[in-house]
């Protein structure tokens, strides 16, 4: 059939996979390298314990069959490496039905982790990766052109992506409504980059324009993803910039990159597509097929889109084929951190010896300026964010942190930047104190080389020492 295939779009299929491959294989990285202190067995959140309460319907997972920090990791890896396997081009030198086949392994093997992820994989980027991955099963490879009807599933999802964030901004916080918004968010977003201080202090009429394009970009530049080219690669590329934008201003994981990811599928570039076979009936069936089940559930995420009552980031399904989207409905105006210290005193007092535990990438010491992590996703660091704006948020993993910390533990200080205490001498008792965090002004940065000005709020955890350990003498 001929109106099954879209030939013109032979490159943009070849980017798309390709860069889908390379956000694959950050996000399996980020797992291998995590997953023990996060949620491993001896983990603040452990899978086995998750698994025993969950029934495998609910959440989907091989690990519901067999869980061990070994397994884990032999899935992560073997996740890294297939996606590493397909950035190369691997599905294009198999046949059709084993290109499908090598796409389906991450997908299976990355909704195994998030469906036991808990609080560590309960943002949207997450089941962004697996609803696009999803429809990268069905795109085919060279010996078929890529077929029209996935290209148009993957505008749908690109379209929700947008238009999703665009409406949970104007139903949301006021300050989107009077463009006032990137007056807090570049100093109180979850994770500041390198360049998020000179963002901040862009002058106010310009963040009014920013605020503004990205409400043409989120509310009307989505409806022309439908129109005829090149006025749909005009508006892919449009969010392609504005995404960009975005990357240099924060560190939000691949939330952005996949966006891109989704935007190039929607460019027609230049192509000279190779000489290929019809598809196979077979092929085309099952295409079609999905096809119709993925737009009857649809359903639930549009009728969350036109809702009063909107709600971001929800999966409507366990295998996580569609789901809502958005981000920052509200906008935090004031920043708070929690600073995490340790003292080697046997009787805590105020005037101990605190030491400060370091955290790679959210803000700690106020002279040492933010890195970029983004794609690479710091989820402990993440976290912490939302401890600071509620205890509630980290109620069921800060003690274990707490705990972790009081031992030493190998596999939790990997997740920091540095532990002020040597590896055979733990802490005998960790404090946690909330901080206001504020940009320094550009007279203050010069005179104290400082990016942050911090005061002190609370106390946000007392003391604590590990039960049943004795004092010294």
């Amino acid at each position: 059939m001929e109106w099954f295939i879209a030939p013109d779009y032979w490159t943009s299929r070849l980017v798309f996979q390709r860069a889908l491959a390379g956000v694959y294989l950050v996000a399996f990285l980020t797992a291998a390298l995590q997953f023990r202190a996060l949620m491993g067995e001896r983990g603040m959140l452990p899978v086995p314990r998750f698994v025993a309460q969950v029934r495998f319907r609910a959440a989907p997972s091989l690990f519901q069959l067999h869980y061990s920090d070994r397994f884990f990791a032999a899935c992560a890896w073997s996740g890294a490496a297939v996606s590493a396997a397909l950035l190369a081009g691997l599905d294009n030198v198999v046949p059709l039905w084993a290109a499908m086949l090598l796409w389906l392994v991450p997908w299976a093997l990355y909704l195994s982790i998030v469906n036991v992820g808990q609080t560590w994989y309960s943002f949207g980027w997450e089941s962004l990766l697996l609803e696009v991955g999803f429809l990268a099963v069905l795109l085919g490879n060279d010996e078929v052109a890529p077929p029209i009807v996935v290209l148009f599933l993957l505008r749908w999802i690109l379209f929700r992506v947008e238009f999703g964030a665009g409406l949970i901004k104007m139903r949301g916080d006021e300050c989107w409504r009077k463009l006032t918004c990137l007056d807090h968010h570049h100093e109180t977003q979850p994770m500041p980059g390198p360049l998020s201080w000179f963002f901040h202090h862009l002058p106010r009429p310009l963040h009014r324009v920013e605020v503004a394009a990205n409400h043409v970009t989120q509310l009307v530049v989505p409806v022309l993803l439908f129109t005829p080219q090149p006025i749909a690669s005009v508006a892919a590329s449009l969010m392609v910039v504005t995404q960009l934008w975005l990357v240099l201003s924060g560190n939000f994981s691949w939330l952005n990159w996949i966006t891109i990811v989704l935007a190039l599928s929607a460019i027609e570039f230049p192509s000279d597509p190779p000489t290929a076979a019809d598809a196979p009936l077979w092929y085309e069936v099952v295409v079609l097929a999905v096809a119709a089940l993925l737009v009857f559930l649809s359903y639930h995420p549009v009728a969350n889109m036109v809702s009063r009552r909107q709600i971001m980031n929800r999966s409507f399904d366990p295998l996580h084929l569609v789901n809502t989207y958005g981000a920052f409905g509200s906008v935090s105006r004031i920043r708070y951190e929690v600073v995490i210290e340790g003292t080697d005193d046997d009787v805590p007092r105020e005037d101990s010896d605190w030491r400060e535990y370091e955290f790679k990438g959210k803000p700690g010491d106020p002279r040492r300026w933010p890195r970029q992590f983004a794609p690479y996703h710091l989820r402990l660091d993440w976290l912490m964010w939302f401890a600071a704006l509620s205890p509630a948020y980290a109620g069921s993993w800060f003690g274990a942190l707490v705990e972790r910390l009081l031992e030493n533990d190998r596999e939790t200080l990997k997740l920091l930047r540095r532990s002020p205490f040597p590896p055979d001498a733990p802490p005998r008792h960790i404090r946690a104190r909330l901080f206001r965090y504020r940009y320094t002004t550009w007279r203050e940065l010069r005179e104290t080389g400082a990016c942050w000005e911090r005061t002190y709020v609370r106390e946000y955890l007392p003391p604590t020492r590990l039960a049943g350990v004795a004092q010294r003498s």
